[in-house]
């Protein structure tokens, strides 16, 4: 049975291509606000990452009421990093939007996304949104478009989607590029009678599955997902299947339903809504609620394997304990475990030191997002360099492979092209954009990718659009030298000088302004030659009646390189380790003594 006020549609889309902007606008004409209410931007991006880097991270929903039928919307990350969001909340509606921008058309990670979405067998309508830029191209896009669903594998009915012309930021839409409104109903018609309701059984027993997880101060954590079967009331005795075949009662606390962006208590749900619980205690992404009658469980929740590792650990740097608030292996333990329970992409395994711990993730950004959050929450600890996870098929060693996009200008596909040479890229497509510019299509080891963003930034002078997307393992292609620089290592634990640093920068790039507390082994600065060098950033001028301590005013020093978490992984080194706190993080080597150094570095080539 269908019930048939109810739609359950995702936004799935590129990054940057406006979801969250068209979702502003459908909520903004569903008139869930007063007139005179003042409303931000992006409005579903209610994390504080997300708004400083303009990105959609975390899965979120919210519904809008349209001539008497209920829209539920989930808001999807469009980077391929959180493609585990994208996954399982594929399993909570029935149909999506997918936006492509009426410039760029679809990207590489609008092929991830709008695949898991057709393996589902959900139905699409194709946004072409920000059809009011100039050099805009619907009819080429909408083409492109077509051909990605037939690449994809996607069923005659599939392919036969409808089409919306659309500017989330202007509010309007259209059936045509020449023929648009000044509303989103065009949009809200077509979800209405192209995207299918619910299929559910209302009158069977209770039964949901945790898609999403929240957290809130007094009611603890809340489950969301989406009622398949049956009804839920308010303090109804249920039952909790867990994905590793255990079972226990609980009991449905409050239950409520999605009205524009804020939860409604209700005495009872229905089937085909998605809709909140709380007070079940402990549950885990996947798990199943159902009736105790009747106690069948919905199979797991299952996405892609992670492709990259790093240990994170307890501090261990000179300066531990001097900002953090949680310090030990166990505090540490206990927030990754909890974040694993809430990302499903998200792999914590125990080492055989007690002290760390291995993380595994879909890419840099998604590791370096949870660095950031357990940063932000008053966590200390240290990080390893990001590797790669191999494996071995058929007795073939593999490894991980990405497909990458990358326009540019015609003055710098040389570099470009001299880059990827020098780590195992293999060229597939090149064409000359209506712009001038070239666009190069490359597979790549993953292996290659890690710290390629800033030496290409660097070689085309940030005159450069990058994209990547998870292409699966091919055979191992050797060893890649990523590393042209090497590091510039304090040699003395101290404070930085004007003096000392004038002296250091001559060597190459620092990272420390004067007066920053340094430890001996600590990273100071970006070495211009391949090698590492021991500097001394704490040494003062020789005073006498002549040299006076002023004379350091005279000196001048370049602007030092502000790194951020993201550039802190990609230039780390698998001798360094990454030290973060609540109020800075640090670039270290294992072994911080020179001694220490050497006597490591002899035992490893006498290894190998």
């Amino acid at each position: 049975m269908r019930p048939e006020n109810i739609r359950n549609i995702a936004i799935i889309a590129h990054v940057d291509h406006g979801k969250t902007t068209l979702v502003d606008a459908m909520l903004k004409q569903s008139r869930i606000f007063r007139e005179n209410q003042q409303v931000d931007e992006r409005i579903m991006d209610s994390n504080a990452l997300e708004r400083e880097r303009g990105i959609t991270i975390l899965s979120k929903n919210t519904a809008i009421q349209y001539k008497g039928m209920k829209i539920n919307i989930v808001d999807t990350p469009g980077h391929a990093d959180f493609g585990g969001e994208v996954e399982r909340v594929m399993n909570m509606v029935d149909g999506v939007l997918l936006l492509v921008d009426a410039v760029e058309g679809p990207m590489p990670q609008t092929k991830f996304v709008l695949r898991k979405a057709l393996e589902r067998g959900h139905k699409a309508i194709v946004v072409v949104n920000k059809i009011d830029r100039a050099n805009a191209r619907p009819d080429d896009v909408v083409n492109t478009t077509f051909e990605l669903f037939v690449d994809l594998g996607a069923s005659d009915e599939q392919c036969e989607f409808p089409v919306i012309y659309a500017s989330g930021l202007s509010g309007i839409s259209g059936t045509s590029p020449d023929d648009l409104k000044p509303t989103m109903e065009p949009l809200f018609e077509e979800i209405i009678s192209y995207l299918p309701s619910p299929k559910v059984d209302p009158d069977g027993p209770a039964q949901i599955q945790a898609t999403l997880l929240g957290y809130d101060e007094y009611k603890g954590q809340i489950v969301i997902g989406r009622l398949n079967r049956g009804r839920i009331r308010r303090n109804q005795s249920l039952v909790l299947l867990t994905s590793d075949g255990q079972s226990r009662q609980v009991k449905a606390g409050q239950v409520f339903t999605h009205n524009g962006l804020n939860r409604q208590e209700v005495e009872e749900a229905t089937a085909g809504d998605i809709i909140a619980l709380t007070g079940l205690g402990e549950v885990g992404i996947g798990d199943t609620i159902a009736d105790p009658a009747n106690p069948e469980a919905l199979p797991p929740i299952t996405v892609e394997e992670p492709t990259l590792r790093m240990t994170i650990g307890v501090n261990t740097s000179p300066f531990a304990g001097r900002d953090g608030t949680y310090l030990t292996s166990r505090k540490i333990r206990e927030r990754l475990y909890r974040e694993a329970d809430k990302d499903v992409a998200l792999r914590v395994e125990d080492t055989d030191s007690a002290d760390n711990f291995l993380v595994s993730g879909r890419g840099e950004l998604h590791l370096s997002i949870l660095i950031e959050n357990m940063r932000r929450e008053g966590y200390e600890f240290q990080v390893s360099k990001p590797e790669v996870i191999l494996k071995e098929i058929g007795g073939i060693k593999m490894e991980p492979v990405e497909s990458v996009e990358i326009e540019v200008s015609s003055e710098y596909q040389g570099a470009v092209v001299e880059l990827l040479g020098k780590r195992k890229g293999q060229l597939e497509d090149m064409s000359v954009q209506e712009n001038g510019n070239i666009r190069f299509s490359y597979k790549v080891p993953s292996r290659g990718l890690l710290g390629f963003r800033q030496q290409l930034l660097t070689a085309t002078r940030g005159e450069v659009i990058m994209n990547t997307l998870f292409a699966g393992y091919e055979p191992y292609t050797g060893e890649i030298d990523t590393h042209d620089y090497g590091s510039l290592i304090a040699w003395e634990s101290g404070t930085a000088t004007t003096y000392a640093l004038h002296s250091a920068q001559e060597r190459g790039q620092l990272y420390i302004t004067p007066g920053t507390e340094v430890y001996e082994g600590m990273v100071v600065g970006q070495h211009i030659r391949e090698n590492d060098l021991e500097v001394n950033v704490c040494k003062k001028k020789h005073l006498t009646s002549i040299r006076r301590a002023t004379a350091e005013e005279a000196l001048r020093l370049d602007a030092p390189r502000n790194l951020t978490i993201d550039d802190a992984l990609e230039i780390l080194k698998e001798d360094e380790l990454l030290e973060v706190t609540p109020k800075t993080f640090r670039l270290r080597k294992k072994y911080l003594s020179k001694n220490e150094r050497a006597r490591h570095a002899k035992q490893k080539n006498f290894q190998g």
